[in-house]
Parts: C-alpha cells; structure tokens; sequence
C-alpha cells in the first residue's frame, strides 16, 4: 500500500489521481491532500477519500470545513501545504499545484525523505540547483508526471548517459498555434482557453497559447535530466500523439506515445519501475491515426520559448524572474486587466530589467520572485496596456 499526498486534488492532474487511486483500491491511499478554493469539489474529494489530513486556501475554509467534517484535521496556506506533504505515514508526494506555491512543501516533503511525482513545472523552474541537491542529498526519487518529461523519463529506461544526444519535447502549438502576431492583437480569453487537443486549467492552458508552458518544461528538462539546453530540441507537434522524444548517438530516435491520457504518466511515476493497466484505457490506434506531422518552431511567432533558452542558460534567478513574471501577467488577463499580447510584454520587461552579478541562494530566489511580482503588479497598475 503506497501512501500518497495530493497537493491540488480539486485540478485537472488532481482529478485523474483520484481516477488512478481509485482504480487500485488495494496499491494506493491519499492520506493527506490540499485544495486552494474549490469548496464543492473539495467535499466532494473529502467524502470520497476519508483523509487524514487537508491543506485549504484560507482560514475561513479551514474554520468551515472543520465544523463539518470533525474527524479530519484541517490546516490553511503554505503551512497547510507543507503538513499536507510532510506527514509521517506519507510515502510519495503528488505536487499538483499550479505555480510557485508548489516549491515550498516539494521542498519540505524531499528533506524530510519523501520520493516526489512532479507535476508542478514551477518547483524545478525557480529553484532546481537547490531541489534536485537536496533530492541527491536526502536519496530522494523525483518522478515526472508531466508528459512530456514522463515521456523522456520513459525513453531514457536503461540507456547509459553517453548514447544520448539530444532531448526532444513536442508541443501542440496551443489555441492560436495557426494564427499571426498581427491577429494576436484582438484575441479574447474565451479564444485562449479553447485549447485544442487537452483539456487544462485557465493557467496552464494561457500558458500552453503563449508557449510559456513549454519554456518551462525545457527548463525543467534541464534539471530532471541533467542535459544542457543545446542539447534540448522543442518541435511543433499538432497531433499530440507522440509525447516526447530522444535522440541517440547514431542517430536513432526513442519515442513514447499513447493516448492523451494524463493517467498513464500519473500512474506510472507513482508505481515506477512497474506498470499496470490502466482501467477503463482510452482507445488508441496508431492504424486510424496514419500519419504523423512535426515542424520546426518558429521562435519569432513564439518569443516566449526563446526567452526561456536564454534564461535557462543564464541561470540564477533568471528562470525565476520569468515565471513569477508571467504567473501576474496571465493572471491578470485572465482577469481581463491587459490585453493577451501584454503577457508576454511583461515577461521580457522583467527578464530585461534584472541584473544579477552575484550567485545566489535559495533565500534570494525566494525574495527575487516576491519582488518580480510587486514589480510586474505595480507596472500592470500604472501602464494597464502595456
């Protein structure tokens, strides 16, 4: 029986967890999980699971769900989080939080010996020299859900680290992967979060049209493999079949693909090296399938992909600035404060504007990606439009 954590069960990667967990009764538990606001949903979630434990966005939830559910200990914030991911009995963390809030108790849960299936991009983005230290250190698993990484993770299985000649992360292109930067100008959130081959929280699905998502998991793809970024090749791939690739020393390609079914890479980070069927499997035939389409990225169409390169290769805080910054940005159009090509606006304004000219610590980040976000709030406050 492995005892599981979800941090973020009321998401999209929350959701198919409890799919998974369900379907194995006997091989799965989540004993402790946490949900931000989603009050109807989290009782739900509650009710089904009978946890231990739950982590919620504010005290006034954590004071009203105490009062209804006595038997269940409650906590609120990031300390809630982090008891949530901390917990004695729990064997593995599932960090399912979109955005920073994930780093604090995926860093918590690893000092404290807990293996760790990663679903938060964020954690490796902002701090992955000190994550994945500290994951050596403790002689902790850090197990990818994503994908695309879990896609990389698979293809890598038994091959020593000299055959491997470059990573290959495939992207869908996003809700405006055919139109121009001319067209981008009228673009409504309701257009953006029409996503076409998944199904994503507003976020994360903002982030997959801007391409921001994939910037993040080339950063994160440096840290869970330890590869160099010229070593890590980003190709449009509308059909979303093949999830991701590497490329071998001969030349020869290592592919995984399957059914867009976050399901099998949830389950397979959380019964690794072993699998088992997934229940209820969504049909996939390669024979109705019948062809295969890839491009070259434009990096032009797309300067967010570029930017993350560039941060990636300097380092630091760099990768930190540019989440932070693009977290308040898609938000705030989400919220309708900006027009959508200002995300991206806002983006390079705080990238171009830190300087960095010493090596910093795992504190400074902290305090480096508090600041981005004043700055980027208070320019949103004062320019509006960009």
């Amino acid at each position: 029986m492995k005892k599981i954590a979800l941090l973020g069960a009321t998401g999209s990667i929350g959701t198919n967890t409890i799919d998974v967990v369900q379907a194995y009764p006997e091989r799965f538990k989540i004993i402790s999980l946490t949900f931000h606001r989603n009050e109807q949903k989290g009782r739900e979630v509650i009710k089904k699971l009978h946890p231990q434990f739950v982590g919620v966005g504010s005290l006034a939830l954590k004071n009203q769900l105490e009062k209804e559910f006595p038997e269940i200990r409650f906590g609120f914030g990031e300390e809630g989080l982090v008891e949530a991911a901390t917990l004695a009995d729990v064997d593995i963390v599932l960090t399912a939080v979109t955005g920073s809030v994930g780093l604090m108790p995926t860093m918590a849960a690893i000092r404290r010996k807990k293996d760790i299936a990663l679903a938060n991009k964020e954690t490796l983005v902002m701090a992955g020299q000190w994550v994945m230290a500290a994951a050596k250190e403790h002689q902790v698993k850090i197990l990818p859900v994503d994908s695309e990484h879990s896609a990389i993770f698979q293809c890598l299985e038994g091959q020593p680290v000299g055959n491997v000649k470059e990573l290959v992360i495939t992207a869908s292109g996003g809700s405006f992967r055919d139109l121009t930067r001319e067209e981008l100008k009228t673009v409504t959130l309701e257009q953006a979060l029409k996503h076409p081959n998944w199904s994503m929280g507003k976020k994360i699905t903002i982030d997959s049209s801007t391409m921001m998502n994939k910037g993040l998991e080339v950063i994160e793809a440096h840290w869970l493999f330890d590869v160099e970024y010229d070593k890590i090749k980003v190709v449009l791939h509308k059909d979303s079949v093949v999830h991701s690739m590497i490329v071998l020393q001969d030349g020869a390609y290592l592919a995984q693909l399957g059914a867009s079914d976050m399901r099998e890479p949830i389950q397979y980070a959380l019964t690794y090296p072993e699998r088992l069927a997934i229940k209820n499997e969504k049909e996939f035939d390669l024979t109705q399938i019948g062809q295969l389409h890839f491009d070259k990225m434009d990096f032009q169409r797309f300067p967010m992909l570029a930017l993350a390169f560039s941060v990636g290769k300097k380092g630091g805080a760099y990768p930190t600035v540019y989440n932070a910054a693009n977290e308040i940005a898609a938000n705030a159009f989400i919220e309708g404060k900006i027009p959508y090509l200002a995300i991206e606006a806002l983006v390079e304004k705080a990238v171009n504007e830190y300087e960095e000219t010493t090596e910093v610590t795992f504190e400074e980040v902290i305090k480096v990606d508090k600041e981005t976000r004043k700055n980027v709030e208070s320019w949103i406050k004062k320019e509006g439009n960009i």
